[in-house]
């Protein structure tokens, strides 16, 4: 019963938020055409908006890698070629340090299979085995790549690692038409739109979630078959989801979380989400002590902890009422 109660509280229960100093790397790849060169700008524009005006990233921790730089200037950092990007990896190593977020988002078209799957850049392509290689500088980071490109299914199980989130906007690489996913996912971890519980920010898992159900809705909508499924790996087994959370992958992604907008000014929403995080952090102490504690200790102490955060959300929302 305890194990059951656990699974269904974890869905629903957000965990204390990664420490540390957050990092951005935004590539926008080949487009093909003027209407993805475009789209894949204005997406990638609005994250960089997001991480330099409200996530407090820095001018050296947030890069931006484009098609064509000329573009936009102002955000642009350079090119979005193969060595560009190994050598923005790179400085990210030794910018960041252990207990840092590292969020590298990829928005354009991919192709290939299994560890030569291929994020399309201009000249050569960077393949998922690129991407395996160039992340072990970032060892001890939380890492979130987020592969919004079609045909990006198979970097899961390429680059699926310890303290690594890895997203894709499809589950495999035959998935290659034309996909939505970049769009809905830089909706909502820019705005209020991926805040499910109200609390003023946007966790790695509230953005997926939001963004899966609203490619279903635009092929709902359209009568289409959909032609993408995006799915989530953050337990290292190499194995991703469509629907994380309860148990598995989604515990990860749980704890990154970015600001978006300001707690709501009704004192009682401040003080609920206040005494909410305090849970959390208790519940991430107790997490590491549990090698130390009996088993049956442990289990029922993350329930208690479990059942009050999810008490202080149940409120949280009644004061706050439906999303609009």
């Amino acid at each position: 019963m305890i194990a059951i109660g656990l699974a269904a509280l974890l869905a629903v229960a957000p965990q204390q938020p990664a420490a540390g100093a957050t990092h951005v790397l935004l590539v926008t790849g080949l487009s093909g055409e003027p209407r993805f060169a475009t789209a894949f700008h204005a997406a990638a524009a609005s994250i960089y908006d997001a991480a330099k005006s409200r996530w407090i990233a820095s001018d050296s921790s947030l890069v931006f890698l484009a098609e064509d730089p000329a573009k936009d200037p102002a955000r642009i950092t350079g090119r979005a070629t193969r060595e560009a990007l190994a050598a923005a990896l790179l400085k990210l190593g030794t910018r960041s340090a252990p207990g840092d977020v590292v969020l590298i988002v990829l928005i354009g078209h991919g192709s290939g299979q299994g560890a030569d799957s291929r994020f399309n850049l201009p000249g050569p392509d960077a393949t998922a085995a690129d991407f395996a290689t160039w992340l072990i500088p970032l060892a001890g980071r939380t890492v979130a790549l987020v592969n919004a490109s079609s045909g990006s299914g198979d970097f899961v199980a390429l680059l699926s690692a310890k303290d690594r989130i890895v997203v894709t906007a499809t589950k495999s690489a035959m998935e290659r038409n034309e996909i939505t996913f970049f769009e809905h996912f830089a909706k909502a971890i820019t705005s209020e739109a991926g805040d499910a519980d109200r609390d003023g920010r946007v966790t790695l898992l509230e953005a997926f979630g939001f963004a899966r159900r609203e490619v279903a809705k635009g092929y709902q909508t359209k009568n289409l078959l959909a032609t993408e499924h995006a799915i989530l790996d953050d337990d290292g087994d190499g194995k991703g989801t469509a629907e994380p959370g309860a148990t598995g992958d989604g515990a990860l992604a749980r704890t990154v979380a970015f600001g978006v907008a300001a707690l709501p000014s009704d004192p009682r929403v401040t003080a609920l989400v206040t005494e909410r995080r305090a849970l959390e952090a208790q519940v991430d102490a107790l997490r590491r002590r549990k090698s130390s504690m009996d088993s049956t200790a442990y289990e029922r102490e993350l329930e208690r902890l479990l059942v009050e955060i999810a008490t202080k959300s149940a409120a949280i929302r009644a004061v706050t009422g439906p999303k609009p």
